[in-house]
């Protein structure tokens, strides 16, 4: 049973008014709000035993330590990866993608090599690869897609050479919400013996992601993107290639013995963590995996197509709206037009009626061009929204319609 005020009763701010109107939040895809048990989880931690982590004999750290490595595991077993050596914490999803970008980059690709990204990248996904091609003289290919946003597998194939070294592509679109067939480009890629590095930071939220069904030798996520808190992320990779990758950054924690002749290097993962972790925000995102695990991330996957498919249906009646994205498998993410209303517009109207959207081109320039557009309104669902609230954004799309 997917008791829904139950839910939202976990999330105070949802409870809040805007320009003297209920909160409508349909901007999940940016960020979701916390539930109480992690924001309450975060502040327990500094009050009752922060201290750094990893090296202390105090009581202190040695709890922190423990909190901190427990969460590695809470992470290796959502995400069924094998060992908690393959779970490196970062600062999010970018910074996972820089991280691979530049040390897979350093070891495995030259002048010439080449990395496959799809049309509807993020440009977390785009920039790291060409600030590595502007160093490294390498080169992007880009997989097409089709009108309805489904991308081409055929064409993605045709991409591959003797020079392709990885794959790097997003488990779902942040603007059009399909949800692209990564198991599959996964076997297409491995067949070519080419590695693949999945987005998942609009995946991970919404359904069960399995590291052993899908195959990829590394994925990324984000912990602000599902219910956990800002500043800490996830990049999951295969343990044998984690261990051929030279460390991202030097400092504390990443070494074993350091001379002025020469340095060792740590054991995974500690390899890739220079510094002190945000340890506070890995226990955080412990917690928000389990509060999603104990609603079950099924209930939450069936709500949200539920959801989506409600307001993909009430928002087509609308005069002059133009929907982008419009595969077959997609996820709780709607992006639209609605005549020659200025999505910044549409935005900006729709916030005075207590509805929180966002607008712009989404961090997905040449997706927008590839669209023809400079920009959408975006609305995207999370565990806690409803079909009233899907109700209140199509009648405030209509209002502000008829202003113009």
């Amino acid at each position: 049973m997917y008791d829904i005020d139950k839910i939202r009763a976990d999330f105070p701010i949802l409870s809040r008014t805007v320009y003297n109107r209920p909160l409508v939040y349909l901007d999940n895809g940016a960020t979701t709000q916390k539930p109480r048990c992690v924001v309450e989880a975060m502040t327990e931690e500094y009050y009752s035993v922060n201290a750094n982590v990893h090296r202390g004999v105090h009581f202190l750290s040695q709890k922190a330590t423990e909190l901190h490595e427990a969460s590695r595991e809470t992470v290796r077993s959502f995400i069924n990866a094998q060992s908690i050596n393959e779970i490196v914490f970062t600062r999010g999803t970018t910074e996972s993608i820089n991280l691979l970008a530049s040390c897979f980059g350093d070891a495995f690709m030259n002048e010439g090599d080449e990395v496959i990204v799809s049309v509807m990248e993020h440009h977390s996904n785009i920039v790291p690869w060409q600030l590595l091609a502007e160093r490294k003289g390498i080169k992007l290919r880009v997989i097409p897609m089709t009108d309805s946003g489904v991308l081409m597998l055929d064409e993605y194939e045709k991409l591959f050479n003797d020079r392709t070294r990885i794959v790097s592509v997003a488990h779902v679109s942040n603007v059009l919400g399909t949800v692209n067939p990564i198991k599959e480009m996964v076997r297409i890629a491995h067949a070519h013996g080419v590695p693949v590095l999945v987005d998942g930071a609009q995946s991970t939220p919404h359904f069960a992601v399995d590291m052993q069904l899908l195959d990829c030798d590394f994925f990324a996520f984000s912990a602000h993107k599902i219910y956990g808190p800002t500043g800490v992320g996830v990049l999951y990779g295969k343990e044998k290639w984690l261990d051929k990758l030279p460390p991202y950054q030097g400092g504390g924690e990443m070494i074993k013995n350091v001379s002025f002749e020469k340095t060792t290097f740590n054991e995974l993962p500690y390899k890739f963590e220079a510094g002190t972790p945000d340890y506070i925000g890995t226990h955080a995102l412990a917690v928000a995996l389990d509060y999603v695990s104990k609603i079950g991330m099924d209930s939450i996957y069936s709500h949200e197509r539920e959801l989506t498919s409600y307001a993909m249906q009430q928002m087509q009646q609308i005069d002059g709206i133009r929907i982008f994205g419009t595969a077959a498998d997609k996820d709780a993410v709607i992006s639209f037009l609605v005549g020659n209303i200025h999505h910044l517009d549409m935005g900006t109207l729709l916030d005075r009626l207590g509805i929180a959207v966002r607008t712009g081109h989404h961090c997905a320039e040449p997706l927008m061009s590839r669209l023809g557009i400079e920009g959408t309104v975006r609305a995207s669902f999370a565990l806690y929204n409803t079909k009233e609230e899907v109700d209140i954004l199509v009648a405030g799309i209509k209002r502000v319609a008829s202003m113009f």
